[in-house]
C-alpha cells in the first residue's frame, strides 16, 4: 500500500509522469470495455449503441475530470458571493484565463484519449457505421463487392459474422474498410492533440513573465507549499478541534487559537494575479498574501540588492529607515 501511494504521490508531483498515468488507465480501460462489455447488437440500434460507447464514456471522464480537479473548486467555490469581480482587470482576465486552460489540460486528457483508442481499435467505428441510413456512405462501402444489393441489405449483421447472401470475403473487406478509415481518424485525433498542446506550450512559454530556471523553481516552491499547508492544516485543525472539546467536557473558557479569518480564507482563494498593482512578482496567492500589511509578517519579493529570504515584520522595516 506504501508502494501504491509513494507511486501516485510522484505522478502528482510529476506532471507528465500523472498525465501519462492517466492516458495509460485510460487507454486500458477502453481494452477492457471493447472486449468484455461492448457487443453490437447487429440490428437498426447499431449506429446508437457505437456512437454511445464512443461519445457517452468521453462526457463521462470530461464530467470526472472537472469533480476531481481542485483548481475547478477553487474556482467556483463562493464565486456568486465574491464582492471582487473574477474580470475586473486584464491581469486578472489572463489569470483566469490561464487556470482555465490548465483545467481544461488535465479534463479533456482522458476523453480525448478513449477516443483516439477507440479510433484506433475500430470496434465501436465497424459496428455504428454499419448501421447508418446514409445512402452515400453505405453505397461506398459496399461499391466493389460482388452483391452490392445485398451487402446494403446485410450490412447491419456484418459485425457479427452472420452468415447470409454476402460472401465472408467480401464482409471481411467491408469490415477492414471500416476499421482503416477509424484508425485513420484515431492517428489523425493524435496528431492534432500533440500539435495543440505543443503550440500552446510554447505560446505560454514566450509569454511567461520569468526565465525557465524560474519557471521551474516556481513549480516546486507551488508543489511544496500545497504539501506544507496540507501539513500545517492538519495539524491547526487538530489543535483546534482538541482545545474545542476540552472546554466542552471541562466546562472551562477554551484557549485562544489564532485563525485566519474569513476575509484572508477569501484573498488565498481568489484567482492567482502573478504580479500586483506595483508588478512585485509572487508564486501563488498564499505569497501575494504576505505583501507588506500593517502588522503582518511576510516575506518581500527578492531583488538583486536582497537576496535574504528571511521574513521581515513592519517595524523592522521601519527601524532600518
Amino acid at each position: 500500500m506504501d508502494k501504491i501511494k509513494t507511486i501516485l504521490n510522484t505522478a502528482k508531483e510529476q506532471t507528465s509522469l500523472g498525465l501519462g498515468l492517466i492516458s495509460l488507465l485510460t487507454a486500458g480501460s477502453e481494452q477492457i470495455f471493447s472486449k468484455v462489455v461492448f457487443q453490437c447488437p447487429c440490428d437498426q440500434l447499431n449506429f446508437l449503441y457505437g456512437v454511445v460507447f464512443l461519445l457517452v464514456p468521453a462526457l463521462a471522464l470530461i464530467t470526472l475530470g472537472f469533480i476531481l480537479s481542485k483548481k475547478t473548486w477553487k474556482l467556483v467555490t463562493g464565486l456568486c458571493r465574491r464582492e471582487e469581480k473574477v474580470c475586473g482587470s486584464c491581469s486578472r482576465v489572463k489569470s483566469l484565463a490561464n487556470v482555465i486552460f490548465q483545467i481544461s489540460t488535465f479534463v479533456f486528457l482522458a476523453p480525448s484519449t478513449w477516443i483516439a483508442v477507440a479510433l484506433l481499435n475500430g470496434v465501436y467505428i465497424q459496428c455504428a457505421m454499419t448501421g447508418t441510413n446514409m445512402t452515400m456512405f453505405n453505397d461506398h462501402l459496399c461499391k466493389r463487392t460482388e452483391m452490392e444489393a445485398d451487402c446494403l441489405k446485410e450490412l447491419h449483421t456484418f459485425p457479427c459474422g452472420i452468415d447470409g447472401k454476402v460472401p465472408k470475403d467480401e464482409r471481411d473487406e467491408v469490415l477492414l474498410k471500416l476499421r482503416a478509415e477509424s484508425q485513420i481518424a484515431g492517428w489523425l485525433l493524435i496528431a492534432t492533440m500533440i500539435l495543440f498542446y505543443l503550440a500552446f506550450s510554447c505560446v505560454a512559454r514566450c509569454c511567461s513573465p520569468v526565465s525557465y530556471l524560474e519557471l521551474k523553481f516556481w513549480k516546486l516552491y507551488a508543489q511544496k507549499e500545497d504539501t506544507a499547508f496540507n501539513l500545517y492544516s492538519v495539524e491547526h485543525a487538530e489543535k483546534l478541534a482538541k482545545c474545542s472539546v476540552t472546554s466542552f467536557f471541562t466546562n472551562t473558557e477554551p484557549d485562544s487559537v489564532q485563525t485566519p479569518s474569513n476575509e484572508d480564507w477569501q484573498e488565498i482563494s481568489s484567482v492567482y494575479v502573478p504580479c500586483d498593482t506595483k508588478g512585485r512578482q509572487y508564486y501563488s496567492a498564499l505569497h501575494g498574501f504576505m505583501r507588506p500589511k500593517s502588522g503582518r509578517v511576510y516575506v518581500p519579493p527578492i531583488t538583486e540588492g536582497d537576496m535574504s529570504p528571511c521574513p521581515q515584520s513592519r517595524d523592522d522595516e521601519e527601524e532600518k529607515l
